[in-house]
């Protein structure tokens, strides 16, 4: 009942969008969320709907739709309502939505590409040339643009019809060029209405304090990490782009960084847990399903190199039956702790705020932490295992491997996906599974040789 009220309310939100009365505006993502959910109940009524969009909101909305259902879009609408999607958006969405479809139907795709104007083609090359995790793969060839020698008349008239003309969007500075097209200044808007409209860029400029003007770039060849980092230090609403040369070759939005940003988040925490984004997000049983059993299988491999070390302590379990019960504890009191480390090391690299080559501090931290706690609850856990058995032996052993393995987590929570960015490896990805191995085999054999050790020995 639940699923056909939801259900019946997407398509009341659907409907009054496409008869345009919407008392609010309905961003792309929202509007994708609803026809999402149409789609899983009724593909052919999510493909009228679709059919009934504007070329600007189909393009908008298949940015946001995941693979199956851009697939069903593709085998359904015409050609020539995909070109007219294509072309109303922006050139950096175009380009992610034409890789979209190529990554679907490759022949579709090539068909699609040689139907769009030169200039929009010209685009679509320009940024794939860059590598993913380049600033250029990222930017968008849009940019409001002035000449040094131009008035600000004339620009605000130019800014005015390329408004009308739904040529530009999201315009939050001006940039300055010479006759090379090298950036030279980088002007707010705000400033830019409130000056002298018979003045050139170049007296303006003049005019105000040294360096105010002077534009925060990035390198077309710029991590995009670098990128994220530079708007998030001088809290920035828009980054211009420019190649070797010193030119001006596009923009970098803060919504494009806050996506960015989004979407690495999401990647990370799909990869702590062992699983798949891409797989998760196609809504497919089959692919989830496979890409969550790989790591489950990497797991049960670390789980039975546990219980191999729990083996060889055999004879030690069966005199001494107690151990049996406590030994999960020291295991999980170490999961739990190198899990902690793991997360803050992993944000840190991602954030930027670490590497490998200034690691000592973080290390030291981290097993200072993970020491001080492995004393703390070795006192706590020793003096409960000593009133729930009645054997003073028996806490000590349990104390002295706390710490052993709280110390352990600490250390490897940290050193492990410090080593993996080392290898170029994302961090995210497998450290879990490694530092559990870690926590587990220490825990285990540590207790159980103690206890040998001391109970036994």
């Amino acid at each position: 009942m639940a699923k056909l009220k939801d259900l019946k309310h997407s398509q009341e939100v659907i409907e009054s969008y496409l008869q345009d009365d919407l008392d609010q505006e309905l961003s792309p993502a929202e509007l994708a969320r609803h026809l999402r959910h149409v789609h899983k109940n009724d593909v052919d009524l999510f493909i009228d709907y679709v059919k009934q969009l504007s070329s600007e909101s189909l393009g908008d909305v298949a940015i946001e739709l995941p693979d199956h259902i851009l697939k069903d879009v593709l085998e359904e609408i015409s050609p020539e309502q995909l070109k007219g999607a294509i072309e109303e958006l922006e050139s950096d969405d175009a380009t992610d939505l034409f890789q979209n479809i190529e990554d679907i139907d490759e022949e579709k795709a090539q068909e699609l590409f040689e139907s769009l104007d030169k200039e929009d083609q010209e685009d679509i090359r320009r940024l794939r040339r860059y590598d993913d995790e380049e600033a250029g793969a990222y930017m968008q060839t849009e940019v409001f643009v002035a000449k040094v020698d131009e008035k600000i008349s004339e620009a605000i008239a130019r800014l005015k019809h390329m408004k009308e003309e739904g040529e530009i969007e999201n315009i939050y500075r001006l940039f300055v060029v010479d006759d090379y097209e090298t950036l030279r200044f980088s002007i707010p808007l705000e400033d830019l209405i409130t000056s002298d409209f018979s003045l050139t860029f170049k007296g303006f400029v003049e005019k105000a304090p040294e360096d105010e003007y002077q534009p925060i770039f990035a390198r077309d060849d710029d991590t995009i990490d670098s990128v994220i980092e530079t708007v998030e230090n001088y809290d920035l609403s828009v980054v211009p782009v420019i190649d070797y040369q010193g030119r001006l070759v596009g923009r970098i939005t803060a919504d494009d960084i806050h996506d960015i940003i989004q979407e690495n988040a999401t990647e990370q925490i799909y990869n702590l847990a062992g699983v798949n984004d891409e797989a998760e997000e196609e809504h497919s049983l089959v692919q989830a399903g496979k890409g969550r059993a790989i790591w489950l299988l990497l797991n049960l491999m670390t789980a039975i190199v546990a219980s191999l070390v729990i083996g060889v302590f055999e004879e030690t379990i069966q005199a001494y039956v107690a151990l049996a019960v406590l030994m999960p504890i020291v295991a999980s009191m170490g999961g739990n702790a190198g899990t902690q480390t793991l997360t803050v090391t992993v944000r840190q690299l991602a954030l930027g705020e670490i590497d490998f080559e200034h690691s000592k501090e973080t290390i030291i931290k981290e097993g200072t932490i993970a020491l001080v706690n492995g004393f703390v609850f070795a006192i706590i856990m020793g003096v409960i295992a000593f009133f729930w058995f009645d054997e003073v032996l028996l806490g000590v052993v349990i104390g002295l491997s706390m710490v052993i393995n709280l110390l352990c987590a600490g250390l490897f929570g940290a050193l492990i996906p410090l080593t993996l960015k080392r290898l170029d490896v994302d961090p995210a990805i497998g450290s879990t599974v490694l530092l559990t191995t870690v926590t587990d085999v220490v825990g285990f054999f540590s207790f159980l040789g103690l206890a040998q050790w001391i109970l036994l020995g």
